[in-house]
């Protein structure tokens, strides 16, 4: 379907294209080798269109991690080669789904005999069911238990719960289980799984075209409507009109409306009274925050994903996962992505990473604020673990006693502050920065190879960040 998608658009839009190995030069060169070679060297360039690049990696996680990270950027170094374009859409490459691609490929291409309904001449088609979010490998806890029961049940008796009304926070699993009831029912039935904002977008558009009738035909046909994220369709008016008249329109030939929204119907701001009533209309049901046994698990599930298509090249301590799933209690999707951390940090480092350094590489996530971490704090704790005075260490005297003493302090300061290289060196009696960068390497170094210090370092870091002698 991919190769179709692509070649349609590639018929929409004859734009040509920018020399993409340039662009990858400029992203080895603003990123650096090693995360050149470990997240942006995966990425393969599909094609270009009117005002935006499609690119491909290989897995969902890389193309998580990339988006989290780089994205900004990257997109920055492209619109320097090319000032037109303004987003970057990413799709995900693998063997299977290539191969089912090609076998697919002629009954894609007939839109008539599509049981996945979607709209022809989009930029980029958004009606995907993604097969990997499915009921079995959804993680059920108390706090969405109710939700999956109701969207088991619409799967399994259409228009029993009409329309179906789930809600909760961001990254609860609303998308997951709307995804699943698209999966379970498309074999039979027409699909539309869409974002209430391509909806949007949908609608205006056909606006301009003057294809409003196209528009009301691709909506009203279809046996299964799924809206995600329906509160982005405050205040338009004109489109809540239409979407009012399509709502009752499948309702009436009997066809089942699944909804997903991050608040209560009534709490709906800037929609029409007579939507939100519809709404309410049917089975309403929430999905809570996760408690810490539905946390843990999730973890644990990721955990052994990961490590499945890793091939072992990485382990998660269990007091990792549990201070993870104890700690990160926002929503589902900052949990995995905290694991994700620990999992590239592990990667990159070839270690398994210990609870010390877990709270280090999530201290953003842990609210642990950084101007509580001074240099001054840091300097004054590692001369009482010393046992020297502060005035010894920021001192020109190169004494073996002093020396260590005063690189350790540097070296904290560098991985537990933003502070410049230049600006740690002042902070240490104007050292040059030289000095800085040397301090750092040899302490680096030395940790590898000496237990001792390596403890010890350890010992400042809980010490500095959470007022605790003895926590590695």
């Amino acid at each position: 379907m991919k190769n179709n998608i692509l070649n349609q658009e590639t018929n929409n839009f004859s734009i040509k294209k920018f020399d993409w190995a340039s662009i990858q030069a400029e992203m080895r060169n603003k990123f650096g080798k090693d995360i050149y070679e470990s997240w942006i060297r995966k990425i393969e360039f599909i094609n270009e269109f009117n005002d935006y690049i499609l690119i491909s990696v290989s897995t969902r996680f890389i193309r998580d991690w990339i988006t989290s990270r780089y994205l900004d950027q990257i997109l920055q170094i492209v619109k320097s080669n090319k000032k037109n374009i303004n987003r970057i859409e990413f799709v995900i490459r693998s063997q299977e789904n290539n191969e089912k691609d090609l076998s697919n490929q002629k009954k894609h291409e007939d839109f008539d005999h599509e049981k996945i309904s979607f709209i022809k001449n989009s930029y980029l088609q958004y009606n995907r069911i993604d097969p990997n979010k499915n009921f079995d490998n959804f993680i059920l806890g108390s706090s969405n238990k109710l939700a999956f029961e109701a969207s088991k049940k619409v799967s399994n008796d259409i228009s029993h719960y009409n329309p179906l009304y789930i809600y909760g926070g961001v990254g609860m699993g609303k998308t997951h289980l709307l995804n699943s009831i698209g999966l379970s029912l498309k074999d039979k039935n027409k699909v539309m799984l869409i974002p209430a904002e391509r909806f949007m977008y949908q609608f205006v558009r056909s606006i301009k075209l003057n294809e409003m009738v196209k528009f009301k035909e691709y909506f009203r046909n279809t046996d299964i409507l799924l809206i995600d994220d329906i509160q982005f369709m405050n205040g338009k008016e004109a489109m809540q009109e239409e979407f009012f008249h399509t709502f009752n329109a499948l309702l009436d030939k009997g066809s089942q409306i699944i909804v997903s929204a991050d608040r209560a119907p009534n709490k709906l701001s800037r929609i029409q009274d007579r939507i939100k009533s519809r709404f309410s209309g049917g089975l309403v049901v929430d999905i809570q925050s996760p408690d810490y046994d539905l946390r843990y698990k999730i973890i644990k599930k990721k955990a052994e994903e990961l490590r499945v298509f890793y091939s072992d090249q990485f382990k998660i301590s269990n007091d990792v996962q549990k201070f993870i799933s104890s700690e990160i209690r926002t929503n589902i999707r900052e949990l995995t992505g905290a694991l994700n951390r620990i999992v590239s940090y592990s990667r990159i480092y070839n270690k398994t990473v210990n609870l010390s350094e877990a709270k280090i590489i999530l201290r953003d996530l842990l609210n642990l604020t950084e101007n509580k971490v001074t240099i001054d704090l840091i300097q004054s704790i590692v001369c009482r673990f010393f046992k020297i005075s502060k005035n010894e260490m920021l001192s020109p005297r190169r004494s073996r006693y002093l020396v260590r003493p005063r690189q350790t302090a540097i070296y904290l300061t560098k991985i537990l502050t933003s502070k410049s290289l230049p600006e740690i060196g002042k902070e240490f009696s104007n050292r040059d920065h030289t000095t800085i960068i040397h301090s750092v390497k040899t302490i680096e170094k030395l940790i590898k190879n000496d237990s001792e210090l390596s403890n010890s370092v350890e010992s400042l870091k809980n010490k500095i960040l959470y007022n605790k002698d003895n926590e590695i």
